[in-house]
Formats: C-alpha cells, structure tokens, sequence
C-alpha cells in the first residue's frame, strides 16, 4: 500500500473517530490542513464524499460509514505486518522516547528498562523524568506514565496498576510530635504536600466506605514525589504516598502509617492508578512491548525496597 494512501486512511479513520478535523490532527501529530488535504486527497480518488462538514459538527456519509469498518481493517492489517516483520527479525530497533515521574526512576523502570535493553540493544530508549502532567504529543513522546486519576483528554490511556495512597511519617517525627488518630488532629501536625503535577485543595479520606475531606495546610510543599519521600524519611513531617513506596518503608522500620484506618482517595471514592497515555494512532511494537512489561513488573505493598 502506498504510504500516501496509509497516510490518507489513518486520517480519515482518525476525524472519523473524532468528528472533528483539528482534533483528529492533534492525535496524529499533524497540522488541521495537512489532515484535510489527506481527506480531500481519498475523497478524490474515491469518488465520494466521506463527511458532510458544517460549523459546529463533522459526521459521516454513507459512503463514509461503508467505508470505515473496510479503513479500520486496512489499518489493523498493516500494524500487523509491521509486528510480524519484527518479529521475522527478531531484532527490534528504532527509538522508544517516554516521560515517567521521578520516583520510577528509583523503582521499578530501572530494571525494566536494563531487561528490555538487553533483549532488543537495537533499540534506543530516551526517558524523561518529570512530575510535571508532560503531553506526549508536544513532547513527541511515544507515550507518558501518569500516576492519579486519568484525566478526560483525547489520548489512549493503558492501565498499568492500581495502588492506594495512606498517611506516613517516621518514627522520630511521631516521637516528637506524637501519633495523630483522627483526621482532626492532623490540623495540629506538619503536613507535607507534593504540588506536582497540580496543587490539591483537599485530601479525601475514605473509611468504612464514607468518605470524608479534609483541606491540608501545609508546612512544607515539594514539587518532586521523590522530595515527598525523602523528606517524610528525614523527619519533616506527615505526607500522603502511594503503598507500594510506603510500605517497603514501613517493614523496614523506616516509616509509620498514620491514622492506618483511613486511605485517600478520589472525591468519589476511587483508588488512583498509575497509567501510560499516548496519542491516537499505530504505538510501535517495540512500545508496546515496553509497555506490558511495566505492567508486568508493577510492585507491590509488600516488597522491601
């Protein structure tokens, strides 16, 4: 297949999906016109017109609506035959450029990405470490490790593992200032707050399935989740950090949790995830690969550190 004609599919099955020219351009990593021109270009030597365009909305023909089920297939077909060739050669290469939060850069991504390298040293890897909400788009980023709560945007979003968040603080700072049991009594306590990528306005508790909210001030506000952690080691105060870097803490006599009948969450209950989010389109192989590795090698509470 000719790659103009790959090219001209890919947007029309992309504007299709999101009935709208710009947005589907922002998916793909393309300008609005050069997906237009594409569309322009399969109407013309299709003979049909695919969209009917106004104003306010994009929706499909019926030349449109036969058509795509026929482009999605053409374009499952190809991503195909682009992994077979992989694997025919069983040598991956090219590049794979991601964005992580700090903190995976002391756990877990290390040894992922020592594994993959070793199985596919064609492959060159370029990872940004970043707390910061990074837009794999912008970046030109193959895809973004999030942790949190998926936000609603027009990129795909993988699971990778859910966790929940607790309260944590060292021995001595507890010894210091005594143990907090109730969340009332954290208003008499230093409170570490992590600002990245956003600065919450209030922590949400859940117990016993009711969920309460309690607006943090704090004594201390860090932009690095690894500053989080560090800090809550070295005595400064009480912070909220996800169990599968509390914990290990914990076993090893290093931190405590507190008020341990309460976990945070969402304002509607729910546990956070850490999660990779990429644009629209065809992922490489080699990403993919990478990504379900991570998913694989996703730690629990319980491991030493």
């Amino acid at each position: 297949m000719a790659l103009d004609m790959l090219r001209e599919i890919q947007a029309f099955v992309s504007v299709a999906h999101k009935r709208s020219f710009v947005s589907a351009a922002r998916s793909l990593g393309r300008s609005p016109s050069a997906v237009t021109r594409a569309v322009q270009a399969l109407e013309d030597n299709s003979g049909a017109k695919l969209f009917n365009r106004s104003a306010n909305a994009v929706s499909l023909t019926e030349a449109g609506e036969r058509l795509l089920p026929h482009a999605e297939r053409l374009l499952d077909v190809q991503r195909d035959a682009a992994d077979e060739l992989a694997a025919l050669t069983g040598d991956a290469q090219g590049w794979i450029r991601l964005a992580a939060p700090e903190v995976l850069a002391q756990q877990v991504l290390p040894g992922v990405l020592a594994a993959f390298s070793q199985r596919h040293p064609r492959v060159t890897l370029d990872v940004q470490y970043s707390d910061q909400a990074v837009d794999p788009l912008q970046g030109k980023l193959d895809f973004v490790i999030r942790g949190a709560f998926p936000q609603s945007s027009e990129l795909i979003g993988y699971p990778l593992w859910r966790y929940r968040r607790h309260l944590y603080a060292s021995p001595q700072y507890l010894a210091q200032a005594g143990m907090p049991q109730e969340l009332e009594d954290l208003e008499r306590h230093a409170l570490i707050l992590h600002t990245a990528p956003r600065i919450l306005k209030a922590w949400h508790f859940s117990k016993d399935g009711r969920i309460s909210s309690l607006r943090p001030r704090p004594r201390l506000r860090l932009g690095s989740g690894v500053a989080v952690l560090q800090s809550t080691l070295a005595g400064a105060g009480i912070a909220r950090l996800a169990d599968w870097l509390g914990e290990p803490q914990v076993r090893a006599g290093h931190l405590v949790r507190v008020c341990p009948d309460y976990h945070l969450t969402s304002s509607n209950g729910h546990d956070p995830q850490m999660h990779a989010v990429y644009p629209a389109g065809d992922l490489p192989a080699r990403a993919r690969e990478l990504l379900q590795a991570l998913r694989e090698a996703r730690p629990h509470p319980g491991e030493q550190p």
